[in-house]
């Protein structure tokens, strides 16, 4: 190769380089019009729930929830001036991991809000974290009261209530499915203990009996023992208060040993889990808000999750945390609007926010999307579940 030929290569590997770190002047993928994103303000929402472990399907399903709607406005708010990601650490479903997950969060200065968690046993302790952050906390799925009674102004769920369905669920068995007798478990934890103590004091209220309470723990396997002292009980249903994974095996092995009660349950029963584990048919379960079919938008967001998630299943809180995750990202837009895109992951930006989520009017996914003075949501419908043909089917 002559020497002209070797400068014209030179040059040519120059260029090459030279368009590689400048990006040859191209717009960043996420950053719409507005620019490339070195343009754009860095703003994190947090997503935690248990991504792996016994409970993992219905944490996996949050995780899908709000990743789609923090997909969904990127390329809104990157017209804003706002580079929007999501920080998603797994929780485990375990309150000391939930709490170093929620650290972690925090620990990054980008974050402005979590979308989190579905354990009420782990937001209760996390909601703490995020409160001396200064960070909003909305919760698709923790149930229990105590956590919205703390007096924290940071904290939100876009689910309703234990008392709300536990109350339901004892209403709905007596005079509904005809049950006079029940036996009420749960598993120790906040949410399964504040579900069985609401069914058990509504279903006596309407005149059914409570033949025996008991606890188990979670990742017990063996119930044999109880399931023959149920026997003898011969009660009309065995309520469960907890997730699927126990809760199926207590229905399994109940109808090895020839029980026909059926099991029925809150929330946390409400995936094909449990029926795979051993939910049989004609077990129950209640879960927050209307079916996904009866959800106002609940047909728009069938069509986003099918093209995002092809060949996964749409779990009980997935919209749920669709609509967390947009009360904080419509709370984003109030505060550009009002502070500009440098003010967001300010302290002062974080405390507007905040401020914009408890005044939340959104026509969400699975209905409207308002907050009473703790917090709470003001959507206090429950649907009822019953396992037919391998499936939950509404049982009203």
């Amino acid at each position: 190769m002559g020497k002209s030929k070797k400068l014209f290569a030179l040059i040519a590997v120059l260029v090459v380089l030279a368009m590689v770190v400048t990006g040859c002047g191209s717009e960043d993928a996420d950053s719409g019009d507005s620019g490339s994103s070195s343009d754009l303000v860095e703003v994190k929402i947090g997503v935690s729930s248990p991504f792996t472990g016994d409970v993992a399907a219905l944490g996996l399903g949050i995780k899908n929830g709000a990743l789609l709607a923090i997909s969904d406005s990127a390329d809104e708010l990157a017209d804003l001036g706002i580079d929007l990601s999501a920080f998603a650490v797994d929780d485990a479903a375990d309150p000391k991991t939930g709490v170093n997950a929620a650290n972690q969060m925090i620990s990054d200065s980008d974050l402005v809000g979590v979308v989190a968690h579905l354990n009420s046993g782990v937001s209760i302790p996390t909601s703490a974290v995020y409160n001396e952050a200064g960070v909003v906390q909305v919760s698709p799925a923790s149930t229990n009261p105590q956590l919205t009674e703390q007096g924290f102004d940071n904290v939100f769920r876009v689910c309703t209530i234990d008392t709300v369905q536990g109350s339901y669920a004892g209403t709905f068995a007596y005079n509904e499915l005809g049950a006079m007798t029940a036996v009420v478990l749960d598993d120790s934890t906040p949410y399964g203990e504040g579900l069985a103590a609401e069914f058990a004091k509504q279903f006596e209220a309407e005149g059914g009996e409570i033949l025996l309470a008991e606890k188990i723990q979670l990742k017990d396997q063996d119930f044999k023992a109880l399931v023959t002292k149920m026997e003898a009980l011969n009660p009309d249903m065995i309520y469960f208060g907890g997730m699927y994974t126990e809760a199926g095996l207590v229905s399994r092995q109940a109808k090895e040993a020839g029980m026909s009660a059926p099991v029925m349950g809150g929330d946390g029963l409400y995936t094909q889990q449990f029926i795979e584990i051993g939910g049989d048919e004609g077990d129950f379960s209640t879960s927050v808000g209307l079916p996904l079919s009866e959800q106002p938008k609940g047909q728009d967001f069938i069509a986003s999750f099918e093209d995002a998630y092809p060949g996964e299943t749409i779990e009980a809180y997935d919209t749920y945390a669709y609509d967390a995750a947009m009360v904080i990202i419509e709370a984003i837009k109030t505060v550009v609007a009002d502070m500009g895109a440098d003010e967001v992951t300010s302290a002062e930006g974080k405390r507007a926010i905040i401020e914009a989520v408890a005044a939340t009017d959104y026509p969400g996914v699975t209905g409207n999307v308002s907050f009473d003075e703790k917090g709470d949501t003001l959507n206090k419908a429950i649907t009822p579940y019953v396992v037919e043909g391998g499936a939950w089917v509404p049982a009203e």
